[in-house]
């Protein structure tokens, strides 16, 4: 009987010693740190929900400036942890809530205040969603607003995709004075096969002082050393504390709205988000 337990837990072993082998990367595990950053904040999503010590749900009907159509809301069913990923969903629903009624429901997750940066490597994995009139988006706004209102202190894109160009996505800082003296510079990055929502993408940003570099994959498509604030010399308004933001929108001023040919739901899938300081 004892040769017995031995056997079955040198088997169990070895079973989990292939399984966390070949799961990558958990928050038990070494997350490989790139060469001259430190590993600073993540969030793996191996939990069974998201986690609120590190992200706040902004609950909204405004449509962002952009005459976006969806309400975010804070209801598990527009975002939520499955599988390790985190899934932001849009749905095609009427939706009341407190500022009025939507024909669209969505989530947006922000670290305001949880995670908060300046400068820093900004890696996010994630599986993109596509069709006319979806705008996923991964970027970062001034947790401080010191140089003013919006885009006086600035705003940088990580990624974004307008979803009838599932192949394109796109790298841009905001910056100048407030709207409408506001200004945009920016590239985009196109696959030479498939699209965006067939497979997970990494896309990274690498922030120093006077300089940020864009990143697809590895690939590095873009960088920016030229921008102002009406409000701070240079490198204002990018010389302060910024905060990260997941969100799916629908419709607005860039995709257009949807249209008989968008499929719902749709799904931004974030598979982990890692936050390096250099060393």
């Amino acid at each position: 009987m004892r040769t017995y337990y031995i056997f079955v837990i040198c088997v169990f072993s070895v079973f989990n010693m292939c399984r966390d082998k070949n799961a990558g990367p958990t928050e038990t595990q070494s997350i490989p740190e790139p060469p001259g950053w430190s590993l600073v904040w993540h969030d793996e999503f191996d939990g069974k929900k998201i986690d609120l010590t590190k992200w706040e749900h902004e609950v909204n009907a405004r449509g962002g400036g952009n005459n976006e159509l969806q309400y975010y809301t804070a209801r598990s069913e527009n975002s939520y942890v499955k599988n390790g990923v985190l899934v932001i969903e849009a749905i095609k629903e009427t939706f009341t809530g407190s500022e009025g009624t939507r024909e669209y429901t969505s989530a947006r997750l922000r670290t305001k205040n949880k995670g908060d940066w300046t400068y820093g490597r900004f890696e996010i994995r994630a599986k993109l969603p596509y069709g006319q009139g979806i705008w996923p988006a991964i970027w970062m706004l001034p947790t401080d607003n010191e140089y003013g209102g919006w885009a006086a202190s600035g705003e940088i894109d990580i990624m974004e995709l307008v979803g009838h160009e599932p192949n394109k996505v796109h790298g841009t800082l905001h910056y100048g004075g407030g709207w409408p003296e506001n200004k945009h510079t920016g590239k985009s990055y196109t696959l030479a096969q498939g699209n965006f929502s067939q497979d997970f993408h990494v896309f990274t940003i690498e922030w120093k002082e006077g300089e940020i570099r864009w990143y697809m994959d590895g690939v590095h498509y873009q960088t920016l050393t030229e921008w102002y604030s009406t409000n701070g010399e240079f490198p204002a308004p990018f010389d302060k504390r910024f905060h990260l933001l997941l969100n799916v929108a629908v419709g607005g001023n860039w995709p257009g709205n949807p249209d008989e040919t968008t499929v719902f739901p749709q799904r931004m899938e974030v598979d982990y988000v890692r936050i390096f300081e250099a060393k």
